[in-house]
């Protein structure tokens, strides 16, 4: 659909493009990246025939840009600037109306039918009907936006060339606007090619991105590979990490702030431990890195509150989110900066201890019960029932995690839980062999991530051996605990 060619140029004798050259395919939104100054807006502006190329070709549908006639280039591409203005108080249906005019033919340029159909057809679709007949001076700087995206639309291009095209939305708008022109891409075969800043709508929307480092291509590739943390850092020259999209493949990118302080090295240790028959909290001097499988405060984030909640054996969990939520600010907890778990245990059996290591620490809470022990490996054995949580573990690291030594964390926890259940033989009733957990077990890693850089936790690590210490001896003392009370 549309081919660059070795193109350089810019404005009078000063060359901003240099040796350009991409291709775009029909239906792809394709997206241009770079720092301010890097040739974005040149670029878009040469596409369309704004700004003469000084070298180089640019072709459409195999035709060099030189060739078309302004209404025939109008006829299949359509720009929307970053700068769009109106000087006359024309209506909005007016003003997107003026996008037919490369449709019309004759002397007296006559509107029918099918003109009325598509104005009506995308003033619906970019949000505008319902004030089509108000003046665009009256309107906000987003619905000026969306206006002249309507105007741009009613042109029905084959191209549309948008520079920074959510620039006044607010999110609801970005969304929208993102949305409907994937849509369109998919469906009618639209291609766009858009300026973007925000470097997380282009890598979520996007299907391919270019970009440019001082009028020159720094790479042309999938959104995966252009967003690269050390690509992105060494060219917008800003701090920024890479993660994850948690609902869709798609990267993000987050700014890393400067930190004017050198990072506080905060301890957590048994005086910030508080119990009582309600529930068990400790409060950290300052939020946490945590990964969790919490009812409240699950998956990983930062919290500074962690709670560990006894309830009856006949709880009912059939909304145990909101009902959990409740408690908590019922008693006084924030729940978004809040870890919230439940246990059946009595929590006077809580059992708890610190270790220190060279440059780290470790401080590990455990509640246990092990009345619905469970052999994993036999586990189609059981049904499935909601209950309240039996083996709670804490593991609190006074240190930096890697990613990496989260995840390896939470497996040496789980290894060491494991064998001290198989040293106290503790059987699963249904199968009568030797248990590996409890079918409602939660996990929390909780980070301080100041102090040394801790990078892994396997089992044979420095900080694997503390937590598999650790974690057997606290599942081991409070499952005697609880059984002692059985007894009694």
């Amino acid at each position: 659909m549309l081919s660059v060619q070795h193109v350089s140029g810019g404005y009078s004798s000063e060359s901003v493009l240099k040796d350009i050259s991409f291709e775009v395919q029909t239906g792809e939104l394709f997206g241009i990246l770079g720092p301010n100054g890097s040739g974005k807006t040149t670029l878009l502006k040469m596409i369309s025939g704004i700004l003469q190329i000084a070298k180089g070709d640019i072709f459409i549908k195999g035709k060099r840009l030189q060739e078309f006639h302004s209404k025939q280039l109008a006829q299949i591409v359509a720009v929307l600037s970053q700068h769009s203005s109106q000087s006359f108080s024309y209506t909005v249906k007016e003003t997107v109306s003026l996008g037919r005019y490369a449709h019309q033919t004759g002397w007296f340029q006559t509107w029918g039918e099918k003109d009325e159909m598509i104005v009506q057809r995308v003033m619906k679709q970019t949000g505008i009907a319902s004030f089509q007949n108000k003046n665009i001076q009256e309107l906000s700087g987003g619905e000026k936006q969306r206006v002249f995206l309507a105007q741009a639309l009613a042109q029905e291009p084959e191209i549309l060339l948008l520079d920074e095209p959510t620039n006044h939305l607010d999110l609801s708008y970005q969304k929208e606007l993102l949305d409907l022109l994937k849509c369109w891409t998919t469906e009618t075969g639209l291609t766009v090619l858009s300026i973007f800043h925000d470097l997380n709508l282009a890598g979520l929307y996007c299907d391919r991105l270019l970009l440019l480092e001082n009028g020159r291509i720094n790479i042309n590739h999938i959104p995966n590979e252009v967003l690269r943390e050390e690509r992105i850092r060494e060219v917008y020259h800003t701090e920024i990490k890479k993660h994850p999209h948690p609902r869709v493949p798609a990267p993000q990118m987050v700014l890393l702030p400067e930190e004017k302080q050198a990072k506080k090295k905060i301890q957590i240790y048994e005086g910030l431990l508080r119990v009582n028959n309600e529930f068990i909290e400790l409060k950290a001097p300052s939020p946490l890195r945590t990964m969790s499988s919490g009812v409240i405060g699950s998956g990983t984030g930062w919290h500074q509150t962690f709670v560990n909640r006894h309830v009856g054996k006949d709880y009912n969990c059939s909304d145990h989110r909101k009902e959990m939520a409740d408690f908590l600010k019922a008693k006084g907890f924030e729940p978004s900066e809040t870890v919230g778990m439940m246990t059946a245990v009595v929590l006077e059996d809580v059992s708890y201890k610190y270790f220190a290591e060279t440059g780290f620490s470790l401080f590990v809470v455990v509640t246990a019960g092990v009345g619905n022990a469970i052999d994993a490996s036999k586990s189609e054995q059981h049904t499935f029932d909601k209950v309240p949580g039996t083996i709670n573990t804490w593991i609190f690291v006074n240190g930096e995690l890697t990613e990496e030594a989260f995840i390896q964390c939470i497996m040496t926890a789980t290894e060491a839980k494991a064998k001290a259940l198989h040293d106290l033989k503790v059987i699963d009733a249904v199968t009568g062999t030797v248990a590996t957990g409890t079918s409602t077990d939660s996990i929390l890693i909780a980070a301080t991530q100041a102090g040394e850089i801790l990078e892994y936790a396997g089992t044979i690590t420095a900080l694997g051996k503390l937590i598999g210490k650790a974690v057997y001896e606290c599942t081991s003392e409070a499952i005697q605990k609880s059984q002692k009370r059985k007894v009694i």
